[in-house]
């Protein structure tokens, strides 16, 4: 008898399960809908679909008033120049940091201990300190996203390193290769596709973290445009937006993806 755990869906059946979960909470979520809206045609927990479309459509194509921008796009805009720096950031930092303390043994030693206690620091905790010291400009966002997502690039790249097998670095060295030809030829060939998985990885926090700066210090972005609406129970705003920001960061979580598979072919296959 063969076992559940040795039995693989073809491809066009795995990707039809897959959208399985997302029909049944659409599913299950017009069918709640019609009920409270049956019972009360005003409730604003659960609005329509129509409702929402309506709304949203008002903020993407409707000008505001006052400002003269389509504040769905300029939101939209403003949070994605957030992450990009954020996460662009993160991945440089990551990549000089994580191969000194994974390569070098003095910065390991000094700098392990420094980098494992700011990983393990809740970085909203250090959002007022940032608001005081960097103001409540774009900056604290972006050091907001780069706290939160830089230290535990630099741990897991370091550790990545750790874990080669040393027999490379020996023979590498035998050979006569210097300390940047080992990093460029062995270490960063190796450690980049890891670290494009890392930053995949942290796409999620690092949205937690933009949306947490924007509700409390922004004019834009679509984490201020949420909270700013929640006063008025516009569920048919919010609930638009978060899926945009879901769906945001799965193009994301999709383009890192197919990026480290045109770039490092050879990684996939050797896993």
């Amino acid at each position: 008898m063969t076992r559940v755990i040795n039995r693989r869906p073809n491809p066009r059946i795995a990707r039809l399960l897959g959208l399985v979960p997302f029909g049944a909470v659409l599913i299950l979520y017009v069918i709640c809908s019609d009920i409270r809206l049956h019972e009360n045609p005003n409730d604003k927990l659960l609005p329509s679909f129509g409702s929402m479309w309506s709304a949203i459509g008002q903020l993407a194509f409707t000008p505001d008033v006052r400002t003269g921008n389509y504040l769905f796009w300029a939101d939209t805009l403003s949070s994605l120049k957030r992450l990009a720096w954020g996460m662009g950031a993160s991945f440089v930092i990551a990549i000089v940091f994580g191969i000194a303390l994974g390569l070098i043994p003095y910065a390991a030693a000094l700098a392990n201990p420094f980098v494992a206690a700011l990983s393990l620091v809740p970085p909203l905790a250090l959002l007022p300190i940032l608001f005081i010291a960097l103001g409540l400009d774009e900056l604290s966002k972006i050091v907001l996203i780069i706290l939160g997502v830089a230290p535990y690039l630099i741990r897991e790249l370091a550790l990545r390193i750790e874990q080669m097998p040393y027999e490379l670095l020996v023979k590498a060295q035998t050979m006569g290769a210097s300390t940047f030809q080992i990093i460029a030829r062995i270490i960063l060939p190796q450690m980049l596709p890891r670290v494009l998985d890392g930053l995949r990885f942290s796409i999620g926090p690092a949205w937690l973290f933009l949306i947490a700066a924007e509700a409390i210090a922004s004019t834009d972005g679509l984490g201020y445009r949420i909270f700013l609406v929640r006063r008025y129970l516009a569920m048919d705003i919010i609930i638009p937006y978060v899926a945009w920001i879901a769906a945001l960061a799965f193009l994301m979580d999709l383009g890192l993806r197919v990026l480290s598979q045109r770039l490092f072919p050879w990684a996939r296959a050797s896993t």
